[in-house]
Protein backbone atom coordinates (compact mmCIF):
# COMPACT_ATOMS: atom_id res chain seq x y z
CA UNK A 1 0.00 0.00 0.00
CA UNK A 2 2.78 2.49 0.78
CA UNK A 3 4.15 1.77 -2.98
CA UNK A 4 0.91 2.66 -3.89
CA UNK A 5 0.65 5.88 -2.31
CA UNK A 6 4.64 6.76 -3.08
CA UNK A 7 3.42 6.17 -6.76
CA UNK A 8 0.40 7.98 -7.23
CA UNK A 9 2.04 10.97 -5.28
CA UNK A 10 5.09 10.87 -7.72
CA UNK A 11 2.59 10.02 -10.48
CA UNK A 12 0.81 13.57 -9.25
CA UNK A 13 3.57 15.46 -8.94
CA UNK A 14 4.63 14.91 -12.63
CA UNK A 15 1.53 15.64 -14.35
CA UNK A 16 1.23 18.78 -12.70
CA UNK A 17 4.59 20.07 -13.70
CA UNK A 18 4.20 22.87 -16.60
CA UNK A 19 6.59 24.20 -18.40
CA UNK A 20 6.61 28.37 -17.31
CA UNK A 21 5.86 30.01 -19.75
CA UNK A 22 6.75 34.21 -19.76
CA UNK A 23 4.03 36.62 -19.42
CA UNK A 24 4.87 38.77 -21.90
CA UNK A 25 5.26 35.80 -24.67
CA UNK A 26 2.96 36.38 -27.20
CA UNK A 27 0.88 33.35 -28.73
CA UNK A 28 1.71 31.60 -31.94
CA UNK A 29 -2.03 32.22 -33.38
CA UNK A 30 -3.88 35.80 -33.62
CA UNK A 31 -6.96 35.86 -31.64
CA UNK A 32 -9.46 35.47 -34.30
CA UNK A 33 -9.21 34.32 -37.86
CA UNK A 34 -8.77 37.39 -40.01
CA UNK A 35 -7.42 39.48 -37.27
CA UNK A 36 -4.99 42.07 -38.88
CA UNK A 37 -1.54 42.75 -37.25
CA UNK A 38 0.83 45.39 -37.28
CA UNK A 39 3.37 44.97 -39.93
CA UNK A 40 5.42 47.77 -40.18
CA UNK A 41 7.00 47.02 -43.85
CA UNK A 42 3.62 47.38 -45.21
CA UNK A 43 1.22 49.38 -43.21
CA UNK A 44 1.68 53.16 -42.59
CA UNK A 45 3.05 54.27 -39.30
CA UNK A 46 0.73 56.96 -38.97
CA UNK A 47 -2.58 54.83 -38.84
CA UNK A 48 -3.19 54.02 -35.18
CA UNK A 49 -5.97 51.95 -33.59
CA UNK A 50 -7.50 53.64 -30.39
CA UNK A 51 -8.20 50.62 -28.45
CA UNK A 52 -5.91 47.89 -28.62
CA UNK A 53 -5.49 45.16 -30.95
CA UNK A 54 -7.31 42.76 -28.87
CA UNK A 55 -10.69 45.62 -28.95
CA UNK A 56 -11.09 45.66 -32.61
CA UNK A 57 -14.20 44.68 -33.90
CA UNK A 58 -15.80 43.53 -36.57
CA UNK A 59 -18.49 46.01 -38.11
CA UNK A 60 -21.57 43.36 -37.64
CA UNK A 61 -20.61 43.27 -34.17
CA UNK A 62 -22.16 46.32 -33.56
CA UNK A 63 -25.11 45.37 -35.50
CA UNK A 64 -24.73 47.34 -38.18
CA UNK A 65 -24.25 47.32 -42.18
CA UNK A 66 -21.52 48.45 -44.03
CA UNK A 67 -20.83 51.98 -42.46
CA UNK A 68 -20.01 54.56 -45.29
CA UNK A 69 -20.96 58.19 -45.32
CA UNK A 70 -23.45 58.76 -48.43
CA UNK A 71 -24.94 55.08 -48.22
CA UNK A 72 -23.50 52.10 -50.63
CA UNK A 73 -24.66 54.27 -53.98
CA UNK A 74 -21.63 56.81 -53.52
CA UNK A 75 -19.32 54.02 -52.82
CA UNK A 76 -20.28 52.61 -55.87
CA UNK A 77 -20.05 55.81 -57.92
CA UNK A 78 -16.42 56.35 -56.24
CA UNK A 79 -15.48 52.91 -57.66
CA UNK A 80 -17.26 53.53 -61.66
CA UNK A 81 -15.50 56.76 -61.95
CA UNK A 82 -12.26 55.79 -60.86
CA UNK A 83 -11.46 52.23 -61.84
CA UNK A 84 -9.99 51.56 -65.27
CA UNK A 85 -10.85 48.48 -66.30
CA UNK A 86 -8.15 46.27 -68.07
CA UNK A 87 -9.77 44.05 -70.80
CA UNK A 88 -8.54 40.26 -70.32
CA UNK A 89 -10.62 37.58 -70.69
CA UNK A 90 -8.68 35.59 -67.89
CA UNK A 91 -8.99 38.04 -65.41
CA UNK A 92 -12.10 36.74 -63.41
CA UNK A 93 -13.03 36.26 -59.71
CA UNK A 94 -13.29 38.20 -56.48
CA UNK A 95 -10.66 40.40 -54.76
CA UNK A 96 -11.48 41.10 -50.86
CA UNK A 97 -9.75 44.03 -49.50
CA UNK A 98 -9.81 44.05 -45.48
CA UNK A 99 -8.52 47.18 -43.38
CA UNK A 100 -9.55 48.37 -39.85
CA UNK A 101 -11.34 51.44 -39.57
CA UNK A 102 -10.34 53.05 -36.23
CA UNK A 103 -12.28 55.64 -33.90
CA UNK A 104 -11.64 58.83 -35.83
CA UNK A 105 -12.25 57.16 -39.05
CA UNK A 106 -9.66 56.86 -40.41
CA UNK A 107 -8.38 53.41 -42.26
CA UNK A 108 -5.18 51.60 -42.18
CA UNK A 109 -3.40 48.12 -42.27
CA UNK A 110 -4.98 46.89 -45.55
CA UNK A 111 -5.02 43.26 -46.76
CA UNK A 112 -5.69 41.40 -50.40
CA UNK A 113 -7.16 38.32 -50.48
CA UNK A 114 -7.38 37.03 -54.51
CA UNK A 115 -9.71 34.21 -55.99
CA UNK A 116 -11.66 33.06 -58.63
CA UNK A 117 -15.25 32.03 -58.46
CA UNK A 118 -14.56 29.13 -57.31
CA UNK A 119 -12.52 30.68 -54.15
CA UNK A 120 -9.65 28.81 -54.87
CA UNK A 121 -6.44 31.73 -54.75
CA UNK A 122 -5.25 33.10 -57.55
CA UNK A 123 -3.05 36.30 -58.71
CA UNK A 124 -5.12 38.72 -60.81
CA UNK A 125 -3.07 41.55 -62.56
CA UNK A 126 -1.39 43.59 -60.44
CA UNK A 127 -2.81 46.60 -62.31
CA UNK A 128 -6.43 45.43 -61.32
CA UNK A 129 -5.35 44.59 -57.64
CA UNK A 130 -3.21 48.06 -57.09
CA UNK A 131 -6.54 50.51 -58.70
CA UNK A 132 -8.48 48.47 -56.09
CA UNK A 133 -6.80 49.30 -53.10
CA UNK A 134 -5.42 52.48 -53.67
CA UNK A 135 -9.40 53.80 -54.45
CA UNK A 136 -10.02 52.09 -51.48
CA UNK A 137 -7.45 53.94 -49.59
CA UNK A 138 -8.65 57.21 -50.65
CA UNK A 139 -12.45 56.49 -49.17
CA UNK A 140 -12.61 59.00 -46.25
CA UNK A 141 -16.20 58.91 -45.69
CA UNK A 142 -16.16 55.94 -43.13
CA UNK A 143 -18.59 56.14 -40.11
CA UNK A 144 -17.09 56.30 -36.78
CA UNK A 145 -19.18 53.38 -35.13
CA UNK A 146 -19.91 53.28 -30.65
CA UNK A 147 -20.15 50.87 -28.33
CA UNK A 148 -21.63 51.98 -25.02
CA UNK A 149 -20.84 55.59 -26.30
CA UNK A 150 -17.73 54.95 -26.65
CA UNK A 151 -15.95 55.20 -30.44
CA UNK A 152 -14.33 51.93 -31.12
CA UNK A 153 -12.09 50.21 -34.32
CA UNK A 154 -13.68 48.26 -35.94
CA UNK A 155 -12.99 45.74 -39.26
CA UNK A 156 -14.00 46.68 -42.38
CA UNK A 157 -13.59 44.72 -45.79
CA UNK A 158 -15.21 45.39 -49.53
CA UNK A 159 -15.16 41.98 -52.05
CA UNK A 160 -14.85 43.15 -55.77
CA UNK A 161 -16.36 41.25 -58.48
CA UNK A 162 -14.30 40.91 -61.74
CA UNK A 163 -15.40 39.65 -64.94
CA UNK A 164 -12.86 39.71 -67.91
CA UNK A 165 -11.10 42.76 -65.93
CA UNK A 166 -14.31 44.66 -65.49
CA UNK A 167 -15.05 45.74 -62.37
CA UNK A 168 -19.20 43.75 -62.26
CA UNK A 169 -19.93 44.19 -58.52
CA UNK A 170 -19.08 45.70 -55.26
CA UNK A 171 -20.03 43.52 -52.01
CA UNK A 172 -21.28 43.28 -49.37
Amino acid sequence: MKKFLIAIILLSGFLSCQSEKKVDEKPDYLRWVGDIEQNDQIDESDFKICNGDDYILQYFNLGEGPVYGGEKSSLLNTFKSKYKPLSNKDQNGFIRVRFIVNCEGKTGRFRVLQSDYNYQEIEFDERIVTQLVDITKEIENWQILYRSDIPVDYYMYLIFKISEGQLTEILP
